[in-house]
């Protein structure tokens, strides 16, 4: 067993076994560290954004008030906050914090703390907070493996995720450690963590006396797409490079920021996220947001035929027969990008973007094959009507098939009075045309074709 039962209320204990706790100094801040470790907030006063979840009425924020803190899973983007929360919360319960990540241990470490944790209750009082990071890194068996000890209050469970929850960690330990999402920090917010790095003189670069204008922190800020640590990331590779009494300028910041790269996920939620916001850009009609989301979804290094193929889905669910058209545009793109990979092939996909956006919709076809399929299913041996019927012998001739058949184009009009459903369903409507796009044609064709038949 570990030498934890010897700390004092508030100890940490990280990954590998070292620990700190209140009255120590945090191993984040050594000024070998990096700056967003120093900068780490040390209570809720330091702590920017997520008002929503540690300000009043918040969920985090009322178990802090109360002293009463109970499992939860923590899910936010890279740089919110989770870990620094996760301390905080601790700190507030006077309880003992283990930080593991689901990355580098397992199930028998989550065992060994366990151990620890209910000997720390008898020799001391003290609960112990186990902060699993990366959660969602452990399967489901392993996840399951937390079940008793949350159960029986051997521990209090926070975790943390970058995932959706409701995919990646399995339902019992849901309905045991609720999930609090945490969104990315503010423009605002980001500022004001630059600003505050910017004056601390003992963890942050306030001894630098750095002269930075309200342009260059918004440029960082704007850089950070709402990812602290990113932000405190930039500000030191730029300070790193400053001459001793310059200021910092648009320039040096622009060389510290390099390359942003996508928040995106090729199977998960942002891959579903993305590829929803297109489809749904598509059918409100706004071309200008569906190239948006193309393009991130393409820079992000997403399939193209897989937007091939979603594009394809839009134009015969969203669009179906108001512009028939659009089902040979998609189709075509899937063909050029085929051709011309990328990037050249990637204009087809926005050129087919932008029509199926301009196209008028309709979902008249989508809904009544629905329920075409869905009548089908209940009446599957609703027998064919004998003059429809096929006659290639003598014998089906007998039994009367095909028998008072009516050929349509020979009809005066183009349109024969007899009825092409089974007989117990004759007059039943499955598909009503529109009034947008080609379908309005067809809507005044099919109720001259339905008038003449009566």
């Amino acid at each position: 067993m570990s030498d934890s039962l010897d700390l004092f209320p508030g100890e940490v204990r990280e990954p590998g076994g070292d620990t700190w706790g209140r009255g120590r100094t945090s191993p984040d801040a050594s000024r070998a560290a990096p700056l967003a470790a120093r900068m780490r907030p040390r209570t809720l006063d330091e702590f920017r954004g997520q008002d929503g979840v540690v300000g009043p009425g918040g969920a985090v924020g009322a178990m802090i008030e109360s002293g009463r803190i109970s499992s939860f899973i923590l899910w936010g983007p890279p740089g919110s906050g989770k870990t620094t929360l996760a301390r905080l919360v601790a700190h507030s319960a006077d309880a003992a914090f283990v930080a593991f990540s689901a990355v580098t241990e397992g199930v028998a470490r989550v065992r060994e703390i366990i151990a620890e944790a209910r000997a720390r209750r008898r020799a001391t009082g003290r609960g112990t907070i186990l902060f699993c990071d990366e959660i969602h890194r452990f399967n489901k068996a392993q996840q399951d493996a937390f079940l008793p000890f949350v159960e029986d209050g051997a521990v209090v469970l926070i975790g943390a995720t970058t995932e959706n929850p409701s995919f990646e960690v399995v339902r019992p330990l849901l309905s045991r450690a609720p999930v609090v999402v945490l969104d990315p920090l503010s423009r605002a917010d980001l500022v004001g963590v630059l600003r505050d790095a910017l004056k601390d003189p003992e963890r942050g670069l306030g001894s630098a006396s750095i002269a930075v204008s309200d342009e260059v922190i918004d440029r960082i800020a704007d850089a950070a797409d709402g990812d602290a640590r990113r932000a405190l990331g930039i500000l030191e590779r730029a300070a790193g490079v400053l001459p001793a009494g310059e200021a910092l300028t648009l320039r040096t910041v622009e060389a510290a920021i390099q390359r942003r790269f996508a928040v995106y996920d090729k199977s998960g939620d942002q891959h579903y996220g993305h590829i929803s916001a297109l489809h749904k850009s598509v059918r409100g009609g706004d071309p200008d947001a569906a190239l948006y989301w193309l393009g991130r979804m393409l820079d992000a290094g997403e399939d193209p035929m897989y937007i091939a193929r979603r594009l394809v889905r839009m134009a015969v669910e969203d669009i179906g027969l108001a512009e028939p058209a659009a089902l040979q545009v998609a189709l075509a793109a899937r063909d050029a990008y085929r051709f011309l990979g990328s990037p050249e092939g990637e204009l087809a996909l926005a050129q087919a973007v932008v029509y199926l956006a301009g196209s008028p919709k309709s979902n008249r076809l989508y809904r009544g094959w629905g329920s075409a399929l869905s009548r089908a299913r209940e009446t599957p041996s609703a027998p064919v009507p004998l003059h429809l019927r096929n006659a290639p012998t003598q014998l089906m001739k007998e039994l009367g098939h095909g028998e008072g058949y009516l050929y349509d184009p020979d009809q005066q009009g183009g349109v024969s009075r007899q009825h092409y459903l089974p007989d117990g369903m004759k007059g039943e409507r499955f598909y009503g045309p529109g009034d947008t796009g080609w379908e309005a044609g067809l809507k005044r064709r099919l109720s001259e074709w339905q008038e003449k038949r009566r």
